[in-house]
């Protein structure tokens, strides 16, 4: 080993205790400073330090710092991996070049900070704590910014990368593609600064194109967490074991029967209803919502309950889902399935004979049950069609259960809830991933009483929780912001419908104003404008109320299987009214019950993470369905206008695409924002949100999931014209506009 001590260099014991025990980053000429080195003994210092790197002891951080090998730089950039029961954020550093394992810093977060989850990275000051490390947060930074999720192309003799996400604008040339090869999907991490910038391929996912890929890129995109740790698979195996259990009502006798969707990965809820023989309920009814019991079978604090917690929800794509808890129990142990014994949590309601909830009490109980039906066989029996379900069945179960249904739905109408009938999209798949059709799913009668009977055991359960002062996780929905209501009110008075900003805003306010709506095809175009101005719902343990389904209390209780708050809620329940069958308690811990505003905020995030995603990997599939009409001419209804072009969905199947305004004809368009509007100055010409057109599809990308359309000429349209003094005569012939011009709202 080399020897350059000098009398007026420090030791190498002596560089360490100054790394370790500074507060700001020690670089060659902090430590210089510090021992009071100079000239010849700073080249000399510089060997040294050289020498602990190769021997193991120090480190370099980015720029010139060093730090004690396996230690981390005093300021530096960590991604958060975890946050812990106590709602702390676990991060590590997000570069590691050591052999050994990243070291995990708890965060200590002061303040009013936004809360930090898995997948968020944070500029942080860091200092050894004991046995530890902790992290103090400088600024949050965004989120995944260094990473790239795309597909490999060639341009000449130079690869490029063209990412997944609509919104990127540019492909990125790459700098290292390690073994992935054209056409491969990749993650790769940004490299460079601008203007030079490249990417460095990290990981090879595979063929973009291939069946049921479409729904893997969403899941590395939004970072879900999509495979279960092998301690966590050993106690889903070891809690379906366990028996049904004693101490339970039994309602094996009863013909309770699981309505769902035919396409139903898991079955939380099943239903029953019968005549009220009580005389004080005259011309009520008795029903049972019986839901997967999976607080017995997922026990608080185990690592089975803190993965489902980290996860937040199921996600569910056309070809797969990635469940909140292991198959074993999602699919099989708490599923609902006919003809097997199944621990539920049963909500037993009394309903008046006007729809309304007159009492209602909670049980752990054994259910068998009778029959899981699809909601189309369902509807098709009781509507008479033999065949789809035994006779027995019908007369025992369906029928009462659509006789009760009605009295839930005359109380819905009297309260009003906000009505809009928005589609929703169906992607139907073959058996080898490759999509057959893409059709809007026919809404019947029987998803709506399921619906009705759901929300009753919500609103139970919240209720029965606040007669017991107990905890509550909330599903709270926030009446419309004044802001919004100003945009709206502007909005409608350009299509002739009035909306006064004085009177109380209440769900009925904007079924009432659709009622108003003469114009048929007027109509989707204001939905959708109302349903822009609603605010987005959210779990917490502060009722707001849910203003969407005007109910003052409201609670997510029936879907324990793929939420994580109805679990919660299910604790609760367990706790407040003594629920436990001889076993182990299952209730909500008092440290839970404690942090639920954390909790529910973390929840919050998974669900619109979950949303996202979903809603991306539909609109892939629609694209990669819609490959085989590029060219075509389609029918379209605009679902949004900018400046620079409006956007579009296929009327029937969706995706959205964009029709610049540089192809809608030879002159100047001004974009009026009030009225979400392309206005032509000499026509009068109109493109408005919710305006059907026959466009003609020039594009439809899989990857990112876009769309492109172009008008056609001479087709058998006219654009929406405002019926006002101001329209003037037609004119213009097609070619590029002269110029563009934005129209502030007024």
């Amino acid at each position: 080993m080399r020897n350059r001590q000098s009398p007026g260099l420090p030791s190498r014991q002596q560089i360490l205790d100054f790394i370790a025990s500074s507060d700001t980053p020690a670089g060659k000429r902090e430590i210089a400073r510090a021992f009071g080195l100079h000239a010849q003994d700073k080249i000399l210092l510089k060997a040294l330090l050289k020498d602990m790197a190769d021997e193991g002891l120090i480190d370099s951080a980015p720029g010139r710092a060093f730090h004690k090998m396996g230690g981390v730089p005093k300021v530096t950039v960590l991604r958060v991996v975890d946050v812990t029961d106590e709602g702390v954020p676990i991060a590590v550093p997000e570069n590691w070049d050591s052999d050994q394992p990243p070291p995990r810093l708890r965060v200590v977060v002061r303040g009013k900070r936004d809360p930090l989850g898995p997948g968020d990275r944070i500029l942080s000051r860091t200092e050894e704590a004991g046995s530890g490390w902790l992290a103090h947060p400088m600024k949050k930074l965004a989120r995944g910014e260094e990473l790239v999720l795309g597909v490999l192309r060639r341009e000449g003799d130079r690869l490029w990368l063209k990412p997944v996400d609509k919104r990127e604008k540019r492909d990125w040339p790459v700098s290292d593609a390690g073994e992935a090869d054209v056409g491969d999907l990749v993650l790769a991490e940004k490299a460079g600064r601008p203007p030079r910038m490249t990417v460095r391929v990290t990981e090879r996912l595979g063929d973009p194109f291939a069946p049921r890929s479409f729904s893997l890129v969403a899941i590395h995109k939004f970072g879900i967490p999509d495979v279960f740790s092998q301690e966590v698979l050993d106690e889903a195996t070891a809690a379906a074991k366990l028996p049904v259990g004693e101490g339970r009502e039994d309602l094996r006798h009863l013909p309770i029967v699981a309505i769902d969707p035919s396409d139903a990965r898991d079955h939380d809820d099943a239903v029953w209803a019968t005549p009220d023989e009580d005389p004080g309920n005259a011309g009520g009814y008795r029903a049972i919502v019986a839901i997967a019991d999976v607080a017995y079978y997922v026990r608080a604090g185990s690592e089975l309950d803190r993965s489902a917690r980290k996860r937040g929800n199921s996600v569910y794509f056309p070809d797969r889902v990635v469940p909140m808890l292991p198959e074993i129990l999602s699919a099989d142990v708490c599923s609902l399935k006919e003809g097997v014994d199944r621990a539920a949590l049963a909500c037993h309601l009394r309903v008046g004979a006007d729809g309304t909830l007159k009492g209602w009490h909670f049980t752990r109980a054994t259910v068998r049950i009778a029959a899981n039906i699809a909601y189309e066989d369902a509807q098709a029996a009781i509507d008479g069609e033999a065949g789809r379900v035994p006779d027995a069945l019908v007369e025992t179960a369906l029928k009462p259960l659509w006789a009760c249904w009605r009295l839930f739905a005359g109380a819905r109408e009297r309260r009003g809830p906000l009505d809009l009938d928005m589609p929703e999209r169906r992607v139907e798949l073959d058996e080898t991933g490759r999509i057959q059709s893409v059709a809007p799913r026919e809404r019947l009668d029987s998803m709506r009483l399921i619906e009705e009977y759901m929300i009753a055991a919500n609103v139970a359960a919240a209720k029965a929780l606040e007669s017991k002062k107990q905890p509550v996780m909330y599903r709270d929905h926030e009446p419309p912001s004044r802001e919004k209501l100003v945009a709206l009110k502007e909005y409608l008075e350009t299509c002739g419908v009035s909306f006064a900003l004085g009177q109380v805003i209440r769900p009925e306010t904007f079924n009432h104003l659709l009622a108003r709506v003469e114009d048929a095809a007027m109509r989707p175009q204001i939905m959708e404008q109302i349903l822009r101005s609603q605010t987005q719902a959210y779990y917490a343990p502060a009722n707001t109320g849910h203003f969407g389904l005007a109910l003052g209390s409201y609670a997510h209780f029936t879907s324990p299987i793929r939420r994580y708050a109805d679990l919660l809620v299910h604790r609760s329940l367990v706790g407040a009214f003594g629920l436990e069958p001889a076993v182990e308690a299952t209730r909500l811990p008092a440290a839970d019950a404690e942090r639920m505003s954390a909790l529910g905020e973390a929840i919050s995030r998974t669900e619109r993470r979950a949303m996202e995603a979903e809603r991306e990997t539909i609109d892939r599939y629609v694209a990669a369905y819609l490959t085989r009409f590029v060219g075509e001419v389609v029918d379209t209804r605009i679902t949004g206008v900018r400046a620079f072009g409006f956007f579009a969905t296929v009327q029937e199947i969706g995706g959205d695409g964009l029709v610049p305004v540089s192809t809608l004809g030879a002159e100047r368009f001004t974009f009026d924002e009030a009225a979400q509007a392309l206005v032509g100055d000499e026509s009068g010409d109109r493109y408005v949100s919710g305006q059907l057109l026959k466009l003609r599809l020039v594009e439809a990308d899989p990857i990112s999931g876009a769309l492109r359309f172009e008008p056609v000429e001479g087709a058998s349209h006219l654009p929406h014209r405002r019926h006002d003094s101001r329209e003037r005569p037609r004119s213009g012939k097609p070619g590029r506009p002269r110029n563009i011009r934005h129209q502030g709202r007024r």
